[in-house]
């Protein structure tokens, strides 16, 4: 079959608060077969993040020649296929992802799984955390009251984009009405420096809070394993493994940093292939992890949801379905009490 590709621009339902800024919109590019369009990968990116996208004309160019080159491939097996590709796009992970689920979807077809789980055969939930997106104090206190009425016990909020002393509010509100009953993780995506970060996470501490992302920003490795020792709340990386691609680089800043945890995105960490390495060299040094989105379609989601439970996480992982986009895709994707299912029908 001939693989080719389009560009789809997802719109938000509503302006999206980031670290890149506000979101109106953003670009995948979606792998297809001209015989059955409906096998499908997505190759998703964030400009500003992704480390394999300059622009568009760049970045299409790459999607272009991997169509090709599988076109002139494509009599090989996946196994085969998934191998060239890992390694000729370790420096374009959104793409490799593409492929990766493009071929997961093809052999799916065929009636081969090669991540089946309970959840995949529609038995089982995955625990997910509701993500609370950056906003005033208002827009964010509504988010989780909401969240929370749908039957979430971990909340995710982004924070460091508003006064401290607002989102300490935030955090107080939900201590004070829900006591410890809700888990609550932040995100801090590299927001704070030396001099005030240590008296942030004291602040955190004091409410309970499960772990922060990223608290300051990538490559100071001596200042964030300094952090992850002082143990003052559990850290997680993020941003700080972007970009990071070759076994030995990984096996090192895991060593040096030594946090608690690390947050994988498979569009920004080296596809399936490239998280698999991330969670194997973790579990040996006793890192936990989770696996989360980078603003897929439905299409990169239920991928990713396939994966995590593929691998039995005792963690929440940070999923959804897609729900924030106008013009998504359809999915099988649906949440119930603050846990990501696989339903019969598309919806």
């Amino acid at each position: 079959m001939k693989l080719n590709y389009y560009k789809k621009t997802l719109n938000f339902k509503k302006s999206a608060g980031t670290s890149r800024g506000i979101l109106e919109e953003k670009p995948s590019w979606i792998l297809f077969f001209d015989e059955a369009p409906l096998l499908r990968g997505e190759c998703s990116i964030i400009p500003g993040l992704s480390p394999d996208y300059i622009d568009d004309e760049q970045y299409e160019n790459k999607v272009k020649w991997v169509c090709e080159i599988y076109n002139e491939l494509e009599r090989h097996d996946s196994i085969t296929l998934l191998s060239f590709f890992s390694t000729e796009l370790q420096a374009y992970p959104s793409i490799l992802f593409g492929i990766e689920t493009l071929i997961y979807n093809l052999n799916l077809s065929a009636g081969i799984d090669s991540f089946e789980s309970s959840f995949s055969k529609g038995h089982g939930g995955i625990p997910i955390n509701g993500l609370i997106w950056m906003g005033s104090s208002d827009q964010m206190m509504t988010q989780i009251e909401n969240k929370i009425r749908e039957g979430y016990e971990i909340v995710k909020l982004k924070i460091g984009a508003i006064e401290f002393k607002k989102e300490l509010n935030i955090l107080k509100f939900i201590r004070d009405k829900y006591a410890q009953d809700i888990e609550v993780r932040v995100d801090a995506n590299g927001a704070y420096d030396d001099p005030e970060v240590r008296d942030v996470l004291n602040h955190l501490q004091g409410l309970g809070v499960h772990s922060i992302e990223q608290p300051i920003a990538k490559g100071n490795w001596k200042l964030m394993n300094a952090l992850c020792q002082e143990q003052i709340i559990p850290i997680a990386l993020d941003e700080e493994l972007i970009g990071v691609s070759n076994t030995q680089d990984k096996r090192e800043l895991l060593k040096l940093i030594d946090p608690q945890f690390i947050i994988l995105k498979p569009s920004l960490h080296g596809g399936v292939k490239g998280c698999s390495e991330w969670i194997q060299l973790a579990e040996s040094m006793g890192i936990g992890w989770w696996l989360t989105s980078a603003l897929e379609s439905n299409i990169g989601l239920e991928m990713i949801a396939r994966f995590a439970a593929y691998l039995k996480p005792d963690i929440a992982q940070g999923l959804g379905t897609g729900g924030l986009f106008l013009n998504n895709f359809s999915s099988r994707l649906f949440i119930d009490k603050g846990h990501l299912f696989l339903g019969d029908e598309e919806k």
